[in-house]
């Protein structure tokens, strides 16, 4: 193993709080959130509101606990749910779907593109007549960007599709949308104008804008204030929340950063093909990588201090703000070197 100083391009997740947040988070206005509503909890909550188009939303720990909180509020036991294929809460929240929210997964197909099912789809898979001993269809779950699909962004005429095609079938929507802020930066949309019509969003805070921990969770009045008992149901009610919203409000005014990270992820994704990689190019900050072997890749990487993960067969690179351009000509540098 080499001494050279690791690139981590692993995830957008592992980036440190810089002195920005952590000053903010120090001094931060604090209450307990479970009695009165942390006051810096508030303001995050109604700027993310806000940004997001919905009339309220809920700081959660994380966007696994924002997914679920969603899906335990749409779904009974008995129900099914409809999510593309690879989707985040198919196959990386441990099945609390069904395990806690009762409701059984059923993939969709990419029909459209990467991550991306058609309208047809969704009505093909919705169906309304089922007989008292069949699963009811009762949620479509997206997701954009979409991660198992190498953060493949949902363009707003097509979200307004799958949601119409929802409505027809008498579907709820929930948004996946923990990295909306990327898709939104990708299309040059504001973040609203990819919930339109959904039931409930999730967005995380500390993918990509540097907060180190939180998402929110959003959708009506009534769904927040039921999202709010659900969350103390599963643990996620904290004291002195404020310190941790400060640092997702000063996450919220750092969104058009992420055009940086697109930019170095199109880098990598270039030079990585003039190496002769098999690459899909990106349309946001995630690099995907056909390779023959995965782990074997992988640790040839880790062997010249560039970290990646497994992703759908392939290997995934994310850039994030702690990773520079110049780590970016380092990677490249360090691959041709090693001929990987």
């Amino acid at each position: 193993m080499t001494n050279t100083a690791p690139i981590d391009l692993r995830s957008d997740t592992v980036t440190r709080p810089d002195e920005q947040i952590s000053a903010a988070m120090a001094a931060a206005e604090v209450g307990d959130d479970v009695l009165d509503h942390d006051p810096t909890m508030r303001a995050l909550e109604e700027r993310a509101a806000q940004l997001l188009g919905t009339a309220a939303a809920l700081w959660v720990p994380s966007g696994t606990m924002g997914n679920l909180i969603a899906l335990m509020i749409h779904l009974r036991r008995g129900d099914s749910f409809l999510a593309p294929r690879a989707a985040h809460v198919l196959n990386h929240e441990l099945g609390t779907a069904a395990w806690l929210a009762g409701g059984m997964p059923e993939p969709l197909e990419w029909n459209a593109g990467p991550g991306r099912p058609t309208a047809d789809v969704v009505r093909a898979q919705s169906d309304s007549n089922a007989g008292y001993d069949m699963l009811r269809t009762k949620l479509l779950c997206l997701e954009n960007t979409h991660n198992g699909a190498g953060g493949a962004v949902l363009p707003p005429h097509e979200h307004a599709q799958l949601v119409a095609a929802a409505r027809d079938s008498g579907l709820r929507v929930h948004l996946d949308g923990a990295r909306i802020w990327n898709a939104s930066v990708a299309l040059g949309v504001p973040p609203a104008a990819l919930t339109v019509g959904v039931d409930s969003v999730q967005a995380c805070l500390s993918k990509g804008l540097g907060a180190p921990v939180g998402s929110v969770v959003a959708g009506s009045v009534e769904f927040t204030t039921e999202a709010r008992r659900v969350r103390k149901m599963l643990g996620g009610g904290v004291r002195q929340g404020g310190v941790l919203a400060a640092a997702g409000l000063v996450a919220l005014d750092r969104v058009d950063s992420l055009a940086e990270d697109h930019d170095k992820a199109r880098a990598l994704a270039e030079g990585l093909v003039e190496h002769g990689w098999s690459i899909t190019a990106p349309q946001t900050n995630i690099v995907l990588a056909a390779v023959p072997d995965v782990q074997l890749t992988l640790r040839r990487l880790a062997s010249v201090g560039v970290l990646a993960v497994p992703m759908e067969g392939q290997v995934r690179f994310v850039t994030h703000r702690d990773v520079s351009k110049a780590d970016i000509e380092e990677t490249l540098r360090r691959v041709g070197d090693a001929r990987i």
